[in-house]
């Protein structure tokens, strides 16, 4: 009867384990190149927490100028779910976190609108816009101060005065974004 020599069974051992780091080692190269760019976005926001301060994300306007209407009832069906932040139609509208533009569009009571999601997967409005950023695109990766647009009144705020209207929504739903607003002044 033969046995194999002892030998053999390292060498296996050695191949799998090099086999290994080699697996290893691709997958962190892969991690770091720019087309994992938003998977690692998406693992840095799901690890961050939630804000609480918020930069005002339309440009000149103090947060002491907007007016509390966070839950005001909105017609017989709904509550206002943000805040309306009155300026001169065309002011430039910023990302107020970190994120990833999840969706741009023309739709419903918004109106031109981005969301962006941010820190602890929360989701941030910014609707009635006038226009969005040139070149902004769904996937973009945003620091907060990148613009995405400028004030409007697009969707159902065609008849009142410019603003944006911005919201936040955890997975429980809306926040009230005016205390993260104030708590920065």
């Amino acid at each position: 009867m033969t046995s194999s020599p002892p030998a053999s069974g390292w060498r296996k051992s050695l191949v799998t384990l090099c086999t290994l780091a080699v697996l290893v080692l691709l997958a962190l190269w892969a991690w770091r190149q720019p087309v994992a760019a938003q998977a690692r976005m998406l693992w840095t926001l799901s690890r961050m927490p939630a804000p609480t301060a918020l930069p005002m994300p339309v440009e000149g306007v103090r947060a002491r100028q907007v007016a509390d209407t966070f839950g005001a009832p909105r017609g017989q069906d709904r509550r206002h779910a943000g805040v309306d932040i009155f300026a001169k139609a065309g002011t430039p509208v910023r990302a107020t976190t970190p994120g990833i533009v999840v969706a741009i569009s023309d739709r419903g009571l918004g109106g031109r609108q981005v969301w962006v999601l941010g820190p602890a997967r929360e989701r941030h409005y910014y609707a009635h816009l006038r226009d969005w950023a040139p070149g902004l695109k769904e996937g973009d990766i945003v620091a907060p101060g990148t613009p995405l647009g400028s004030v409007g009144n697009t969707g159902n705020a065609r008849t009142t005065p410019p603003h944006l209207h911005y919201g936040v929504y955890a997975a429980d739903g809306a926040r009230d974004p005016l205390p993260l607003l104030r708590a920065t002044h």
